[in-house]
């Protein structure tokens, strides 16, 4: 199969949904808050997957930090998770499995609540970063370690794509020269030819029309449909996500995990010397061009500053940062643009137990925001007592915002605003 230019690639959502599972019994006319409830709680960020057809939820939100041997994403991996354990060594392929770790995502709002509570203590969300081991041109054809790079980025929901862009003799770079542009187009390259393949196979696979029953039959012949499709615009070198499909064609085709339908951030990784004054550097001016016309976000982070960050004091950390020229670390800024680009949202719990930051996907109604902390929350759902994040602050509690009327019943059609603190009425 001839292969084709991926200069005009579009990243995509891709979300699919998994099942939570239970952590403590329920009662009847129970509502939830974290000061009388037994709710111990989910370690990982809760993320609505949504389709037409399924309001399902899974508790772990995964990005995949992948790039090139040797343009720092494993020391990137290791400064940001703080149980990273991978081998950042100047060698391709030192990642041979994917190392995976959870970050807190940095909300001061939460601290605020967990004060004005008295909460016993603050959890935050989390993400999870999956650092998945290099490749190299042909990975698609099983170079390198391609195989295994392609099975592991399946299995995420969004793409962090680091890219050199900084000099250094003493760290070779896998193609002989720094060249973020080609960098790019080589893994872009090999997810579209990795799509291909998939693809084709299915395809051949769908000829053969094995459906028992009528709805079957509609979702293979859908399937089949937006496959073609699909197969068309990459070969002309777009991505899967550029195909305008119906909510019962990307239904049936979600179970395929197309790599192109994975919304992609591209990690411009400079010197320390230069990250004050990044946007002056050639190498990242491209990659915010090739990030432009790609549809896809881009961050300016230093893998080396975040490393020696986690060498310094938390009270020393900032004074470094200043000395740098940059008011904060890079990964906020990262998980502030992943959480961008899948178009999460954040609503609180907040009582004398606890106060808890839970993400949900913008749009979510109340009811379904409550599932991401229970399934039978949402199922036997009431309502939801409400109050913005700023009303309550004002307020100073919970029953100073419902004597001063700031407190609001919401309803199963209320949709979840950012920053809301929840108190949900339920009955299972």
């Amino acid at each position: 199969m001839a292969r084709v230019a991926c200069s005009n690639l579009v990243p995509a959502l891709s979300l699919l949904p998994k099942k939570s599972t239970p952590s403590f019994p329920l009662c009847r006319n129970h509502s939830f808050f974290t000061n009388n409830s037994q709710f111990t709680g989910f370690f990982g960020i809760a993320n609505r997957r949504f389709s037409a057809s399924s309001s399902k939820i899974s508790m772990s939100l995964k990005a995949g930090i992948v790039g090139l041997p040797n343009v720092g994403k494993s020391t990137l991996f290791n400064a940001v998770v703080e149980n990273g354990k991978a081998q950042a060594a100047n060698f391709p392929f030192c990642t041979i499995e994917p190392n995976v770790g959870i970050v807190a995502v940095p909300d001061s709002r939460l601290n605020v609540l967990s004060e004005l509570s008295k909460s016993q203590r603050a959890v935050p969300a989390s993400i999870e970063f999956v650092d998945i081991a290099g490749l190299v041109k042909g990975a698609s054809q099983g170079e390198g370690l391609g195989n295994k790079f392609l099975s592991h980025i399946r299995e995420v929901d969004s793409i962090l794509q680091v890219v050199r862009c900084f000099d250094d003799n003493d760290i070779v770079h896998v193609n002989g020269n720094v060249d973020p542009k080609s960098d790019i187009d080589v893994i872009n390259l090999e997810l579209v030819f990795s799509d291909l393949d998939q693809i084709e196979k299915r395809l051949e696979k769908l000829k053969k029309g094995k459906a028992k029953d009528s709805h079957s039959k509609l979702k293979e012949e859908a399937e089949k449909s937006a496959l073609e499709r699909i197969r068309e615009a990459l070969m002309d070198g777009k991505p899967a996500r550029s195909v305008a499909l119906t909510d019962f064609e990307k239904d049936a085709v979600n179970h395929l995990c197309l790599l192109t339908m994975k919304p992609v951030i591209y990690v411009a990784n400079v010197a320390e010397s230069e990250l004050a004054d990044a946007g002056n550097n050639p190498y990242v001016k491209e990659v915010m061009n090739l990030a432009s016309e790609l549809q896809s976000g881009l961050v300016t982070i230093s893998a080396q500053v975040e490393s020696e960050l986690t060498e310094l004091p938390l009270e020393e950390r900032n004074e470094f940062l200043k000395s740098l020229g940059v008011s904060e670390s890079g990964l906020g800024n990262l998980i502030r643009a992943t959480y961008s680009l899948l178009g999460l949202r954040t609503y609180f719990t907040s009582g004398e137990k606890e106060s808890k930051a839970w993400t949900i996907h913008a749009g979510m109604t109340a009811p379904q925001a409550a599932g991401v902390i229970h399934s039978d929350f949402e199922k036997g759902f009431i309502r939801a007592e409400t109050v913005s994040y700023d009303d309550f602050v004002a307020a100073g509690s919970l029953a100073v915002a419902r004597e001063k009327g700031l407190l609001r019943s919401e309803g199963k059609d209320y949709i979840v605003q950012e920053g809301d603190v929840m108190l949900f009425r339920f009955n299972v």
